[in-house]
């Protein structure tokens, strides 16, 4: 992935899309597989918080939020430190959606790379749900993609995604992470 590579594979919540966080190039050929449009954000996927830290800005509790809920299927939005380039920032809030996965896969894969990925669902374009079979993903995008790779059948939910720029946390949409307590 450090030489522009592009990866599927299954996270905690469905088979995702990954490359290097800085390559344009491999970011615009995940755009061109899903057929999305510039401004589509993607989600920088860490290992840990100490990871988190070093692309958003995070108050106290921001953190003890982010702690009780991480490892986990959630993707927080959260302002963006300039560690995070632009052009994967929302062009006015100037925010990111980052998580940190339950997958022990993932987090084989983050610690091979030392870094975070930059992913976004693999959902084909005009489909409505993700993929969730490695082979019907290597037959339809495998010529496209690096690696696919197989860890079984997927998963078809998505993230709770919550809004922690503000003073209280916002759900943004339901998913897999449990509510409880959170908004």
């Amino acid at each position: 992935m450090k030489n522009g590579g592009v990866i599927a594979w299954p996270t905690d919540t469905t088979y995702a899309l990954g490359c290097h966080l800085g390559d344009k190039i491999a970011v615009d050929r995940i755009r061109g597989l899903r057929r999305l449009p510039d401004h589509h954000h993607m989600t920088l996927v860490c290992p840990d918080l100490k990871m988190i830290s070093s692309y958003a800005r995070i108050s106290n509790e921001t953190y003890r939020i982010l702690k009780s809920l991480t490892p986990g299927a959630y993707t927080f939005l959260l302002i963006a430190t300039k560690e995070v380039p632009r052009r994967l920032q929302h062009p006015r809030k100037k925010t990111v959606g980052l998580r940190v996965p339950k997958s022990s896969l993932t987090q084989a894969i983050l610690s091979e790379l030392g870094e975070p990925l930059l992913t976004t669902t693999l959902i084909p374009p005009d489909d409505e749900y993700p993929m969730t079979d490695p082979n019907e993903i290597e037959e339809r995008f495998g010529h496209a993609l690096d690696l696919v790779v197989d860890g079984g059948e997927g998963g078809m939910g998505s993230t709770t995604v919550v809004d922690l720029t503000g003073p209280i946390p916002q759900l943004v949409r339901a998913g897999l992470g449990p509510l409880d307590g959170l908004v």
